[in-house]
């Protein structure tokens, strides 16, 4: 194995402290900033573990975990991986921040640290109280990784405040490991040995400098939105929809972040960037849902989808949800268009008919579509599995394959009969699904799970799917023969988004019969990705009508809710009603879904962190910078911006700015809404640092130079934060519009431009500063905690298996593809078997026993198919996986 790292980067030391103690013979390699290491990389990221020739981890952490647990040292464990998650996501991201200001500013004298930080390390301090590991009696990948990244403010004297933590870091370092990898990556040369980001090149603070002086004169204004907005020749036209929650019942916060919120962050970004866009949504109102709410609460289906879609409408518009059009798809307009769409995707030849085996309920004389049925899943043998998906594993079904299945409406046991259904011929259109997909993958944004979930649809080729079901509350089919039944919710929801549209405007076709002007982004959980990426646009090519395809697709993972899952029936976790209750402000609430947003993996909504990141990020970065620096123009310089001349340290702070501003946009751009909030918040630290440094309290009362120096840092400060409140608008509308009205400023300023730029000139006049936050205290959080943690339930949320992770850096697969292409294969005969059997009218025990044999195999057939997606997803390696 080799470490690959450049001088100074301190995350190498966790590298060498695992290997060391793992005796694992690596050979530590120095090379430049900016020296090309891997090819396919567009960016350079270092250090890195080449595991083998020609294969890599980028992971620091996980690099750790493996080396840890490759020989023996430690076992997976839970509580190690949070603390690792904790040190990568909370604490590295602030120590860079202070690391950032010592060694780009030259404010070298660290006697401070960030107040942002300062939180983090107390809770490190606390926690590690009477304790001598991070977690058990003996040293894991907590310790290193935390080590490592606490190791430059011990070195800098930033933690003689915090005894905890130094008496732990003190201990750690008479080891021979740690003493050796220390030495090997500072050469005790202190912590100005560790630059943690590239210096300022003569053209990037050049660029930044002219930008500043002459921007204004080629900036442009906010266009104005005039509904209904439409497809413009030459202009970016961008569609783009989340998808249509369930009517049935209230969203959680995790439904809210995976859809609805990132859909408009995105589109208020892009009307920030005059981009001709457009936003719809709405309410999916068909389905066995619905009539099983309907069944509950003793109302008509109807009265049902009245009630929720206005829940709905309120909910989103206390979180600010900026749609151009919130719909529903029990409308005219919806039955006008799906039955069109089938109609054209029959006449072409694209829709079997053939029979399936269904559940029956005896005592309600009626076939059990998807909801009306539960049992436990074949898959992962989880007890209250639906119809059509489990809850826990996420896997599809289909409900004769359910063990033990039950009524939920009577309870009793269903029988299996055979009825006569509609198909989408979906191996037929395979040809052009792929031909689009090849297109799209290469020239759209796809998150890695929606490819990777796609992928696993399409690699063993696709089955016909069934688009029918018999039950009243949907989509009459118009065919004869098959009047009795509706279309499945799966076929006419998506289809929903046309003819929201179309209730929007009449000239809807504009949007979604113009493949060549329109871009159509997709904002959905990972779970909804099938039917977006494969099962609607197959529909589309069928009705071979020149329909706008999906273009991008934007796809989460699971949002949490602090160790287990959001459950309204047993009260556990906050829903989108509840947010108001709490008092705190929609803004507080937005913020910190975006800055936990699943983007990669399971991420979890905490109640402590919550407080976390509004007292720090929040109230003592964003909000202190901000309201000091105006507040400080409104005391002494009346409210007037002074003349800005800018030093040779102005400008390195101009032209970090203008770096975190263009790889904000750069994010927003590949849709990485987690990582733009960051640069904000890094735009922020960069204002308070600038202040912090000039000390323009000291410099006003002063001689006349100094008084007009004071009054170019505080003004340059305005600036900045008028630079926030544009940036800031589309995470939190609410709190952007208070900074903007605070610095007088026009709503067609709002334009986001591609260089930081001077928006405030001397002589403007701001308004009245005041605070933007308020601080949330800790009694205020156990209140909380207390009211939402519901009935507490034995299930956990199951965590990512670190051993899968570890195998697939050393190259060995759980799951080999020759293991699955033979599960495949006997799967498929044994579905011939039951096939056969069923033609031949077998005794039911007999076939029975078959049925037994095939969901087995494809139980392990999917569970292997997990195995070698988890592996492909959580590591990038070149060769033959990546």
């Amino acid at each position: 194995m080799k470490i690959i790292s450049d001088r100074g980067n301190f995350q190498s030391i966790k590298l060498l402290i695992a290997a060391k103690t793992s005796c694992i013979d690596v050979k530590f390699t120095v090379v430049k900033p900016n020296e090309l290491i891997v090819p396919y990389l567009t960016e350079h990221k270092l250090p890195i573990l080449e595991v083998k020739p020609d294969k890599y981890l980028f992971s620091v952490n996980a690099a750790v975990r493996l080396l840890l647990t490759s020989t023996g040292i430690e076992s997976n464990s839970m509580e190690i991986d949070e603390w690792l998650e904790w040190e990568s996501s909370q604490l590295l991201p602030c120590v860079l921040s202070v690391l950032f200001g010592m060694v780009e500013l030259n404010t070298k004298n660290g006697k401070h640290p960030e107040s942002v930080l300062q939180p983090i390390l107390n809770h490190l301090n606390l926690y590690l109280h009477n304790r001598k590991y991070i977690v058990g009696d003996k040293l894991s990948s907590a310790d290193v990784a935390i080590f490592g990244t606490v190791y430059p403010l011990m070195m800098a004297l930033l933690l003689k405040d915090f005894s905890n933590i130094t008496s732990w870091s003190q201990r750690l370092l008479t080891t021979s490991s740690f003493q050796d990898a220390v030495f090997l990556v500072t050469n005790n040369e202190g912590p100005s040995c560790f630059k943690v980001t590239k210096a300022l090149t003569e053209e990037e603070i050049d660029a930044a400098f002219k930008s500043w002086k002459t921007g204004d004169s080629h900036s442009t204004r906010l266009k104005d939105r005039n509904h209904p907005i439409l497809p413009k020749e030459g202009e970016r036209n961008l569609l783009i929809a989340s998808a249509l929650p369930y009517v049935n019942n209230v969203p959680h916060l995790g439904n809210i972040i995976g859809c609805v919120l990132s859909a408009d962050v995105f589109s208020r970004y892009c009307r920030q960037r005059n981009y001709n866009c457009v936003y719809i949504c709405g309410t999916d109102e068909y389905g066995t849902a619905t009539e099983n709410k309907a069944m509950e609460e003793g109302l008509t289906p109807q009265q049902v989808c009245d009630k929720y879609n206005k829940l709905h409408t309120q909910i989103y518009d206390w979180f600010n949800i900026s749609f151009d059009y919130f719909g529903r798809t029990t409308t005219k307009e919806q039955t006008k268009i799906v039955q069109d769409i089938f109609w054209k995707v029959y006449n072409e030849g694209y829709v079997m008919r053939d029979s399936v085996d269904q559940l029956h309920c005896e005592k309600c004389q009626r076939f059990l579509a998807d909801r009306f049925v539960n049992g436990i899943c074949p898959m992962c043998s989880y007890d209250d599995a639906r119809g059509d998906q489990c809850d826990r594993c996420g896997k599809l079904i289909n409900a004769v394959e359910l063990i033990h299945p039950k009524c939920k409406t009577c309870k009793s046991t269903p029988t299996v009969k055979s009825t006569e259904h509609l198909f989408l011929d979906l191996p037929k259109l395979e040809p052009q699904l792929r031909n689009h997909l090849d297109k799209v993958f290469e020239s759209g944004i796809w998150t890695h799970n929606a490819k990777v979930i796609t992928n696993s649809w399409i690699r063993d080729g696709l089955k016909p799917r069934c688009i029918t079901r018999d039950l009243k509350w949907g989509i009459p089919v118009p065919l004869e023969g098959y009047t009795d039944k509706v279309f499945y919710v799966w076929f006419d929801a998506p289809i929903g988004y046309i003819s929201i549209t179309a209730n929007y405007t009449q000239d809807w076709q504009q949007w979604w019969k113009n493949p060549q002007n329109v871009e159509l982004y997709n904002f959905l959980g990972k779970d909804n990705v099938p039917f977006h990426s494969v099962i609607f646009p197959c529909t589309l090519l069928g009705a071979n009508d020149n329909f706008t395809l999906v273009h991008h697709m934007v796809a989460t993972e699971y949002l949490n809710y602090e160790d287990t899952k959001f459950s309204k029936s047993r009260g556990t976790g906050v829903f989108g009603n509840n947010a108001k209750d709490t008092g705190i402000p929609a803004d507080i609430f937005r913020f910190y879904l975006l800055f936990v947003r699943p983007e990669s993996q399971d991420t979890a909504f905490s109640w402590d962190d919550f407080l976390l990141k509004n007292n720090s990020e929040l109230l003592n970065n964003l909000g202190n910078f901000v309201n000091r620096g105006l507040a400080f123009v409104s005391s002494s310089f009346g409210g007037v911006i002074q003349e800005i001349h800018l030093t040779e340290n102005d400008i390195q702070t101009v032209a970090l700015i203008n770096r975190e501003l263009q790889t904000y946009i750069n994010n927003m751009e590949n849709t990485r809404l987690r990582d733009s909030i960051r640069n904000i918040l890094n735009i922020s630290r960069l204002g308070n640092q600038m202040m912090q440094s000039n000390k323009p309290w000291v410099l006003v009362k002063g001689t006349a130079e100094e008084i007009a120096r004071a009054g170019s840092v505080v003004s340059l400060a305005a600036n900045i934060c008028c630079l926030l409140s544009v940036l800031l608008h589309p995470y939190m509308p609410t709190t952007s519009d208070t900074i903007r009205y605070q610095l007088n400023i026009r709503t067609d300023d709002m334009v986001i431009h591609q260089h930081f730029i001077s928006t405030l000139k001397p002589g403007h006049e701001i308004g009245k500063p005041s605070p933007l936050f308020q601080k949330i205290e800790v009694s205020t959080i156990a209140d909380l905690k207390e009211k939402y943690k519901g009935k507490q339930s034995a299930e956990k949320v199951t965590q990512p298996k670190t051993d899968k992770s570890i195998a697939m850096t050393v190259g060995i697969s759980e799951a080999s593809d020759s293991e699955i292409v033979s599960l495949t294969d006997e799967a498929t005969k044994q579905g011939d078997v039951v096939r056969v059997l069923k033609s031949q009218k077998a005794e039911k025990s007999k076939i029975d026993v078959e049925v037994a044999k095939l969901i087995d195999l494809k139980k392990r057939l999917s569970l292997a198919q997990d195995d070698h997606s988890w592996i492909k997803q959580n590591i990038e390696v070149r060769g033959g996986y990546g």
